[in-house]
C-alpha cells in the first residue's frame, strides 16, 4: 500500500470519527450533555462549540485550503483528543477513551503521511526536508 492511500485512508477515517461524533451531539443532546457532565465540563456551553469545532477541524484538513490552516486543526485534534483520553480514564472510564485512542492512531498516521499526497507540504510533517529537495531538483 502506497503511503498516499495510507493517507487517505486515515485521514477519511478520522474525519468520519469527527463527523459522525458531531452527528451524535446533534441528535443525541441530552445523553452527551450528561456525559460531559459526568466528566466535569460545563457542558452547557462546551457542546455548542464542540460541535462546530468537529465539522471544522476535518474540513479544513481534507480541504487544505491553507496548509497553517490545516497543522492548527491537525494540533487541535490532537488536544482535543488527548483530553478526552484522559478525562475517560481520569474517571475510570478507559471504554471511554477508546474512540480518542483509535483516533490518536488515526491522527498521527495522517500527519505523518501528509507530505506523501499533497502537492503544498506541511514543513511540520516528517519528511519535508527530503520533499523539499525533490522540489528543488525538479526544477
Amino acid at each position: 500500500m502506497t503511503t498516499a492511500a495510507l493517507y487517505w485512508i486515515s485521514t477519511g477515517l478520522l474525519s468520519l470519527l469527527y463527523l459522525s461524533s458531531a452527528f451524535l451531539y446533534l441528535t443525541k443532546g441530552a445523553w452527551v450533555r450528561q456525559t460531559l457532565a459526568e466528566l466535569n465540563y460545563p457542558a452547557p456551553y462546551l457542546v455548542p462549540f464542540m460541535v462546530v469545532v468537529k465539522v471544522l477541524g476535518p474540513v479544513a484538513i481534507l480541504s487544505r485550503v491553507s496548509t497553517p490552516l490545516s497543522d492548527l486543526a491537525y494540533a487541535g485534534i490532537l488536544f482535543h483528543l488527548v483530553l478526552s483520553a484522559s478525562a475517560h480514564l481520569g474517571v475510570r472510564k478507559p471504554k471511554g477513551a477508546l474512540p480518542a485512542i483509535i483516533g490518536l492512531a488515526l491522527l498521527a498516521l495522517s500527519f505523518a503521511t501528509q507530505n506523501a499526497a499533497r502537492e503544498i507540504p506541511s514543513p511540520y510533517a516528517p519528511g519535508f526536508a527530503s520533499h523539499q529537495s525533490v522540489l528543488t531538483e525538479r526544477r
